[in-house]
């Protein structure tokens, strides 16, 4: 019994394992000499005791290799533990350096997880704000050499074009006419969302040849859009959050002594930057003539202004007679196009104007004819159910509305100015219906006159129907008086006296402001 006490708890269990003893680590010293003193294996004469303490260098070998868990959990365990001798002594000291050491590296472990998992948490809501927060994005600079020197390209790979975005969220850039040709250029959506661009803007960049597979060329480096950095498009309003107001900075067209149209259309019916005009004529009164009147005046007396032509449904010679008499954009599609190809071209125009407005640029596009892009729309939407007088769908006017509804004049700078052409008189009910509903859309009308045309009188104006409202933001005090004494006195008489007395005056002035005087 006194032999038992004097052994450790170690030797204590595993003398009790010999001795078919179960859970002996549940158990403390005290009970375990009981239990093995109780036990009926027990040989308690001198010479199994001698064996006992004969084998104990083994049994010490054998405790040293076992793991003790519970032994450091148990203080009372410890203060047993450290009465033993001193190899005892050593072997705990040894023990107890590992244990700590183990649960030191596990906290280490722990504290730096959690710091690793507060230092995702903290970059991730970085990255979050990043995103949401426009405004502090900065797009990666890549320098365009390094895009030359790894994919092997040249400056002759520079490409411009206006970016057309399909559904699908890729896109590609157009060249002339805005026609999908085997030229373009591969978009891909990544590029778009970085820089925010959207169908009508002018991109400029560097493109890589196409891969095996592949039928397009990609752009690789955006250089400019719009004429512009790529990141200025990046917080750029939409064209839809900016503030109409009317027309407060004139468009002059008079030019020349001699170009009594432009003259005579800054008198009764002015042009402002914004303006939305109707030109109404009937056929053959001249109203492509004036267009381009009104085109080359715009392109001398204003080079800063955007100038679009567009033309639809219109004949090829007219088209080729407009390219080489104006400077500016061309963009037709000829009658013997489908109509599908008139709504895409107005389309592609509509949105490249309204692209250049957001950078405040003033925009002016002369559309001929909106009466026959009406007619493209009509041919082209799904069918309402519904039919107007004429067989026009009601749901073809959205289309034609939205495109000559853009004309605006913004607070926050630029304007976008539409001249529309409207056919009357043609002798179809659906003309007729497509200019009645767009009668009261405009701020400007320049009404022709077949009976003029016929008695060759030109320009053929009706002064009586033409005009502008509020034509007071754009002309002076002086030309205001001058004009209402001028009406006065006309009202009285035929529109051909009335129009052919009113160019013979014109004639005899060197410019419009003489004219005024001379009313005076």
């Amino acid at each position: 019994m006194e032999e038992l006490s004097k052994k450790t708890l170690a030797e204590l269990r595993q003398i009790a394992k010999e001795l078919d003893i179960k859970s002996v680590t549940k158990y403390k010293k005290n009970e375990l000499v009981e239990l093995i003193n109780s036990s009926p294996k027990d040989n308690t004469n001198e010479e199994d005791k001698s064996m006992l303490h004969n084998n104990k260098e083994n049994i010490e070998a054998k405790v040293q290799k076992q793991g003790r868990e519970n032994i450091d959990n148990n203080g009372d365990r410890n203060k047993q533990f450290n009465r033993n001798s001193d190899t005892e002594n050593i072997k705990t000291v040894d023990k107890s350096d590992n244990r700590p050491y183990v649960k030191t590296h596990s906290r280490e472990n722990q504290n730096n997880s959690r710091n690793f998992n507060n230092n995702n948490k903290t970059s991730g809501m970085e990255n979050r704000n990043q995103r949401n927060n426009k405004s502090n994005y900065v797009p990666k600079v890549v320098e365009e050499s390094k895009i030359i020197n790894e994919f092997n390209t040249s400056k002759d790979d520079e490409v411009v074009g206006v970016l057309e975005i399909l559904p699908d969220g890729f896109g590609f850039l157009r060249g002339s006419n805005y026609q999908s040709t085997d030229e373009d250029v591969y978009v891909s959506p990544s590029q778009i969302r970085r820089f925010n661009l959207q169908t009508g803007d002018k991109v400029r960049g560097i493109t890589r040849h196409p891969k095996t597979g592949e039928k397009f060329r990609a752009l690789l480096f955006v250089q400019k859009v719009n004429d512009e950095k790529p990141e200025t498009c990046i917080n750029r309003k939409s064209f839809v959050n900016l503030t109409p107001i009317y027309p407060e900075e004139r468009l002059t067209l008079e030019k020349s002594q001699h170009e009594i149209s432009t003259r005579l259309i800054d008198l009764i019916s002015p042009i402002g930057k914004g303006q939305r005009g109707l030109i109404v004529a009937p056929p053959k009164a001249g109203k492509t003539i004036l267009l381009k009147s009104v085109a080359n005046s715009i392109a001398k007396n204003h080079p800063n202004v955007e100038l679009i032509v567009l033309l639809i449904d219109e004949r090829p010679e007219e088209v080729t007679d407009m390219r080489e008499s104006i400077n500016g954009d061309v963009i037709y599609s000829t009658f013997d196009q489908v109509s599908s190809h008139h709504v895409k071209v107005a389309e592609m125009v509509l949105n490249r104007a309204q692209r250049l407005v957001e950078h405040g640029k003033d925009v002016v596009i002369l559309l001929d004819s909106i009466t026959r892009l009406a007619r493209a729309y009509n041919l082209t939407i799904s069918p309402t159910g519904r039919t107007l007088s004429g067989g026009l769908d009601p749901g073809a006017l959205h289309g034609p509305k939205k495109f000559f509804g853009a004309a605006r004049n913004i607070r926050q700078g630029g304007s976008l100015t539409i001249l529309a052409t409207a056919l009357v008189e043609t002798g179809s009910r659906m003309d007729d219906v497509i200019f009645e509903e767009f009668k009261g859309t405009g701020n400007m009308e320049l009404h022709l006159d077949r009976k003029l045309a016929e008695k060759r009188i030109f320009p053929a104006v009706d002064i009586y129907k033409s005009g502008t409202r509020r034509e007071d933001l754009l002309l002076s005090e002086e030309e205001k008086t001058a004009l209402w004494k001028l009406r006065k006195e006309m009202s009285n008489n035929s529109i051909l006296e009335v129009t052919d007395n009113l160019i013979e005056a014109l004639k005899k002035t060197k410019n419009n402001e003489e004219f005024i005087r001379s009313i005076k």
